[in-house]
């Protein structure tokens, strides 16, 4: 498989961290129905997301891409900063 025609995976989500040198900690959030209930619960994960210029900042909506492992726990990528925090 070239990769041209890979399918990269990715998501939106907001950094939490930028403490580390060239890292980023992104919280993904997902709406989950309840199953007995029906209503709509916020679920969330946090990912290690590598940032080469250190560009996000706390706050930032940034898209992020599943990427080969780069370090024990980051295999995902900043691709772009969708909106800056105020």
């Amino acid at each position: 498989m070239s990769n041209e025609n890979r399918v990269q995976r990715s998501q939106t989500g907001r950094v939490v961290s930028n403490k580390m040198d060239k890292t980023v900690t992104v919280r993904l959030e997902r709406l989950v129905k309840h199953p007995l209930y029906g209503k709509y619960i916020r679920r969330s994960s946090k990912v290690h997301a590598h940032d080469e210029n250190n560009d996000c900042n706390e706050g930032d909506t940034v898209r992020i891409a599943q990427t080969r492992p780069v370090s024990k726990t980051k295999a995902w990528a900043v691709i772009e900063v969708v909106e800056r925090a105020q």
